[in-house]
């Protein structure tokens, strides 16, 4: 069994790669053919929570464990930590051992990913990021990596964290002359930069993305995954048409949604759209909205995408 540290697991995951392995994935589970039942939350203790998410295919399965310990700042060590154990189906034989927070990253941002090539009308070549946690550095370099976006807005409440963020995705990509340029958040509330898309990755109660919103741009969010968690506002939610990527997850998870009292019976799943089910969108009535809770699917795309990577 192959033991993948952090590195080694990005390293397996390029994104070229891991976005059409998503967009197999999210047909093959809409279509059933991918058993991933919703995770399973066992408390540790009043800040600490072990989440267990398995996945079973035809070809590869997988289960990731993680631990979330909200005191883990004081002992020096991350509050995420986990793994994704890879191994066939048909014998049970161990192929790898992925470091959990990094595919997590990883296929969370080439979900993304999917969305925008599936739900825009063009490439983008701007993005405008709400955070700038872990999530958010994925995602930027993921938009840097995968489309070439060249032109970034950083959004954030700690003038700081907002000005380091540009700074160091600037100097990561320094090669590719990345203009990264800090957007305080009451401003963004007031006048939204042209921009092709928009992302959200926050753990905000409250809406941080705009009501009103160009038609062109593509509004994500990513970041709010509890009930009572929101990124989007209820009015822009009730004018666009709502993609998800797993729609029993979002009845249960999407704060967003949940709150603003969404007809789930107009919320599209991504695998339906690609596998071409349902009425074809009318980018001219203005984008879609697209929103991610995570699924144990996307687990295994990555998980295929690196057993080929070990193989190769």
């Amino acid at each position: 069994m192959h033991i993948l540290d952090a590195q080694q697991t990005a390293a397996a995951l390029p994104y070229s790669r891991l976005v059409p392995a998503l967009a197999q994935a999210a047909q093959e589970f809409a279509d059933g053919r991918i058993t991933a039942p919703e995770r399973q939350v066992v408390p540790i203790d009043a800040n600490s929570v072990l989440l267990s998410m398995p996945a079973v295919s035809a070809d590869l399965s997988v289960t990731k464990l993680i631990t979330v310990h909200g005191d883990n700042a004081k002992h020096g060590l991350p509050a995420i930590q986990g793994e994704v154990i890879v191994f066939e189906t048909q014998t049970g034989r161990r192929i790898a051992l992925l470091h959990g927070p990094t595919v997590t990253a990883r296929r969370t941002a080439a979900m993304t990913l999917l969305g925008i090539q599936t739900l825009a009308p063009a490439k983008p070549t701007s993005a405008l990021l709400i955070g700038t946690g872990v999530q958010a550095a994925a995602h930027a370099d993921a938009l840097v990596e995968f489309f070439g976006v060249t032109q970034f807005w950083i959004v954030a409440r700690d003038v700081a964290r907002m000005q380091a963020f540009c700074s160091e995705l600037s100097t990561r990509h320094a090669e590719r002359g990345i203009v990264a340029s800090p957007l305080a958040a009451d401003a963004m509330q007031k006048d939204v930069p042209a921009t092709d898309v928009l992302i959200a990755l926050t753990t905000s109660r409250t809406a941080v993305i705009p009501a009103r919103l160009a038609p062109h741009t593509l509004a994500i969010g990513v970041g709010a995954f509890k009930p009572d968690m929101v990124e989007f506002p209820a009015a822009l939610l009730a004018e666009r048409t709502i993609v998800v990527d797993d729609l029993g997850g979002a009845k249960h998870e999407a704060g967003d949604l949940i709150q603003a009292g969404v007809d789930w019976s107009r919320v599209r799943a991504i695998g339906d759209i690609l596998a071409g089910r349902g009425e074809k969108l009318q980018p001219s009535q203005g984008l879609p909205v697209f929103k991610t809770v995570g699924q144990a699917s996307w687990d295994l795309a990555a998980a295929r995408v690196a057993r080929d990577s070990l193989q190769s």
